[in-house]
């Protein structure tokens, strides 16, 4: 298999699992009980060693080989999506490294369960939100562009009298609304959340 075949493959793996992520997200909108109890559900299928090891190999896989691919593209693109995909692309790999350490961290060092508000800790916090609401909203748009990148590569028909090269648009416009929406939600309303003492980023009582 070429890394170019591996980078597909991985990446459609990883897109299912990013999906379900991002609709419990999407929850967020419903309060943190209503995130948290969705993600209970959701971690009775991903959270065994079984698909954890399958993911985490996905994860690490998908990483190697975009860096591989960025370092052999980037001199050779030409067109917005060629740039979208490969700046993207390099954003998420950034992303995913920094996340991966994160959630491993919290599981394994700090003890915690990396729930609701483990991952909204930093966004609730300043002046480290002026960091994690860019960060996170970078990461959810580099996965829409990526996927309107590789759309505008791979689909060739016209859908509901949509050409390819719109309907890429439409995929990259619909990402920025959600990500819009998922940080409205994340943040409650960008008013911010009462984080509990354990997930305080400026407390060290991990005991």
């Amino acid at each position: 298999m070429t890394i170019k075949k591996l980078h597909y493959f991985t990446g459609i793996t990883l897109s299912i699992f990013v999906g379900f992520h991002l609709l419990n997200h999407l929850y967020s909108l419903f309060g943190p009980n209503a995130h948290i109890e969705l993600m209970q559900k959701l971690r009775v299928v991903y959270r065994n060693v079984f698909v954890e090891t399958i993911l985490l190999l996905a994860l690490l896989l998908q990483i190697s080989s975009g860096i591989k691919l960025f370092l052999k593209k980037r001199k050779r693109v030409s067109g917005f999506f060629d740039r979208l995909q490969i700046w993207t692309g390099l954003y998420l790999a950034f992303f995913l490294i920094i996340h991966l350490g994160a959630i491993f961290t919290g599981r394994f060092i700090l003890n915690l369960d990396t729930n609701f508000y483990f991952g909204v800790a930093g966004l609730n916090t300043f002046p480290l939100n002026l960091f994690f609401i860019p960060y996170y909203s970078l990461a959810i748009i580099s996965f829409f562009g990526h996927i309107s990148a590789v759309h505008d590569k791979k689909i060739k028909r016209t859908l509901l009298g949509i050409n390819p090269n719109k309907q890429s648009y439409f995929i990259l416009i619909i990402g920025m609304l959600l990500t819009i929406i998922i940080l409205y939600g994340l943040t409650n309303g960008f008013r911010g959340l009462e984080i509990p003492m354990e997930y305080n980023l400026f407390s060290h009582n991990y005991e």
